[in-house]
């Protein structure tokens, strides 16, 4: 423990027992008290009651000039607003002075990466090793439920009902879904199921067991999904490889649904999104969609004019 650590051993600690009693993840947990150590490394021991708006805003201007994304910058903002919205909860503050402070903007028309279904069909393909069967279950409740990496990670045994093909889901804000499951997905997961690893603790209840008898890690589905896109890209110049990651997989489940005419506030539902707004970023279109469509027009243009001659 350094020394700044140790000058707000008490603060970190309830922070960290607010955390768990809020029932944050124990991924949310690690990254949130990282940044709010780094924060309060840079505050050369002064008392959490002197922190002031300009200490925070400095502290956020540091890691923007650092390089990091405008996303990263508003999660270390989430974490040390967090902090002290638990300690006032705890009474052992009475002010945040990170409240109120404006997000980074982010690029809100960016056009998420994802793959087509053709595409698709060559990453499962490009899924093997010893462990084929329970990763190829991962990447598809990914690609065709819409999972998010953490939600793959909590999952139960007990939260997939085989008779109802229903699958019971922790989601972002502490809310559960259920998803249903294709029929075509439904083999391969009972499958993954059916040769779980043994789990090292008997009462282990994790549907996902890493090769070290442990929950699969949110580390080990990015891991294996980094080594698979890997192979999917192989022969593709380095020049022009997609920046392809585990969560790609889910916008393109949301860009299928889309495309086949799901409608906003089911997909909505499905991916578990609070807000609607959310969901928008994904009815993206292709120049060639918008070429297509044009082209679909039926033009009755009047006759043009003959130029007047002097």
């Amino acid at each position: 423990m350094n020394n700044s650590e140790s000058d707000y051993e008490e603060e970190l600690e309830a922070f960290l027992i607010w955390m768990k009693d809020a029932g944050y993840t124990a991924y949310t947990q690690k990254s949130y008290l990282a940044d709010v150590r780094e924060f309060l490394e840079g505050l050369n021991s002064k008392p959490l009651e002197s922190v002031k708006k300009l200490h925070v805003v400095s502290y956020l201007t540091s890691v923007r000039e650092r390089g990091v994304s405008d996303a990263t910058r508003n999660r270390k903002h989430a974490s040390i607003n967090c902090l002290f919205k638990a300690l006032i909860e705890l009474e052992l503050l009475s002010v945040n002075p990170a409240a109120g402070i404006k997000k980074s903007k982010t690029e809100k028309n960016r056009e998420p990466v994802y793959l087509d279904e053709g595409d698709l069909q060559r990453f499962l393909s490009a899924i093997d090793g010893k462990y084929r069967s329970r990763n190829l279950a991962v990447f598809l409740l990914m690609s065709y439920m819409g999972l998010r990496v953490g939600e793959v990670h909590t999952l139960n045994l007990s939260d997939y009902n085989a008779e109802r093909r229903l699958l019971r889901v922790f989601g972002k804000g502490r809310k559960w879904r259920n998803v249903p499951v294709p029929e075509d997905v439904a083999p391969y997961l009972e499958q993954a199921i059916k040769e779980r690893l043994n789990p090292w603790r008997s009462k282990e209840e994790a549907m996902f067991i890493s090769q070290k008898g442990r929950r699969l890690s949110i580390r080990g589905i990015q891991g294996i999904a980094a080594n698979t896109f890997g192979r999917f890209q192989n022969g593709v110049p380095e020049a022009h490889r997609r920046p392809y990651s585990s969560h790609k997989l889910r916008h393109s489940f949301a860009t299928m649904l889309l495309r086949k005419g799901a409608d906003l506030r089911t997909v909505q539902e499905l991916l578990g999104h609070s807000s609607i707004q959310t969901t928008t970023v994904y009815t993206h279109i292709t120049s060639r969609e918008k070429e297509e469509a044009m082209a679909r027009l039926q033009i009755s243009m009047p006759m043009m004019e003959a130029p007047a001659t002097k």
